[in-house]
């Protein structure tokens, strides 16, 4: 599992005035080894379309795809998935994406932790750790001292998710977290193919990747 796991939210990207691809093209060619594309709205033509364009891009650089939520669009798109609390349970996207695809499932507390070390999934979410503005109705914010207790409950990679900056991915990364998912903190306030190409780097530099 790579230290950063860059998440590209429709949602976000939209209130910046970013395309979905050119958030996309800019991350892939500034190193971005996976990315995964989070649209909690219905999927449209027209989105189905762009997920194929970045699903193409990641092709191209050798980077690994994951959608959230959606087995079908994974399919489709022969990417990754990533599945929630309440989506379709891990053991039954499995049956459908198959062996080979990656797959990931988010959790929130101890409980859910502990159910999540016995599912078929690559890597396991736990968040949010902080604070976030990027989810609606966000579960309880975890905290570091949590993120540490809690580590040793899945054998699984554990990737970090909520409110993570620069500002403190570091404290994140000591507390026990292999990954680091981040989505705000990679689109600077006014987004082009240099600006965002320059705050993954800047990403870059901070975890020595």
């Amino acid at each position: 599992m790579t230290k950063l796991y860059p998440i590209l939210d429709t949602a976000a990207l939209a209130q910046r005035h970013c395309s979905l691809t050119i958030a996309a093209s800019a991350l892939l060619s500034a190193g971005a080894s996976l990315l995964q594309i989070r649209h909690k709205q219905h999927w449209s033509r027209d989105t189905f379309a762009e997920a194929q364009v970045i699903a193409e891009l990641c092709r191209k650089h050798g980077a690994q795809l994951i959608v959230n939520d959606r087995a079908d669009f994974a399919l489709l798109l022969d990417a990754g998935l990533h599945v929630g609390q309440e989506d379709l349970p891990p053991a039954d996207a499995r049956r459908l994406i198959g062996t080979e695809r990656l797959l990931g499932f988010s959790t929130h507390n101890a409980e859910q932790l502990v159910a999540a070390a016995n599912e078929p999934v690559n890597y396991v979410a736990l968040g949010p750790i902080f604070n976030t503005s990027n989810k609606e109705n966000p579960d309880p914010e975890v905290g570091l001292a949590n993120l540490s207790a809690w580590r040793s409950l899945v054998p699984q990679p554990l990737v970090a998710i909520g409110g993570i900056t620069r500002a403190n991915a570091l404290a994140v990364l000591d507390a026990g977290a292999d990954s680091l998912a981040v989505i705000g903190d990679l689109l600077p306030a006014i987004c082009t193919d240099s600006t965002l190409r320059e705050r993954y780097e800047s990403w870059q530099r901070l975890l020595n990747l």
